[in-house]
Formats: C-alpha cells, structure tokens, sequence
C-alpha cells in the first residue's frame, strides 16, 4: 500500500465514521470508519517503514589495497613563485 491509498482510507474512512448517519443496529458505521482509518493510518506507517529502512550500525571493514588506491598524499614540492590565472587576454604585458 502506497502513502496515497492509506491516505484514500482515511479520507473514506472519516466520511463513513463522521458523515453517514444511519440507525442500524447490526452495523455500526462510526466504528467501522474508525477500524478503516486505523488501516489506512498502519498502511502509511509501512510503506514509510519499507521506503525508509533504518541504517545499521555495522561497519563493514574495507579491503586495503582498495583504500590504498584512494589514498592522496600531498606533493613533495610545493610551487616556490605564485601562479598567475589572469587570463591572457587581460594581462599587463611586461
């Protein structure tokens, strides 16, 4: 059951239980309309439930040589003069 026939129930649910009046003694609609709320109610919570599992705890161990190929290590030389990223067109000509 998806979010929009849980909420359908409800919806016919609350115009059985709140709009119909009727005198029977065999049925009674205003529990009826309840009973067909709480099942649209239960249907949304589980399709949340199945849509949004919850994350486990469990750390999966990662095998090294994986890891080491995303390894960065930083530049044994470091640039010694600044780098101009002027574009050309716009640089003073000396």
């Amino acid at each position: 059951m998806r979010i929009g026939a849980g909420i359908a129930l409800i919806a016919i649910g609350a115009i059985i239980a709140f709009a119909i009046r009727d005198t029977s003694e065999s049925l009674n609609l205003t529990a009826l309309g309840i009973i067909i709320m709480l099942a649209g109610v239960a249907g949304i919570w589980v399709s949340y439930q199945i849509a949004n599992p919850r994350r486990r705890s469990e750390h999966k161990v990662l095998d090294p040589s994986v890891e080491k190929q995303y390894r960065t290590t930083p530049p044994e030389q470091v640039a010694t003069r600044p780098i101009d990223v002027t574009p050309t067109h716009l640089r003073d000509e000396e």
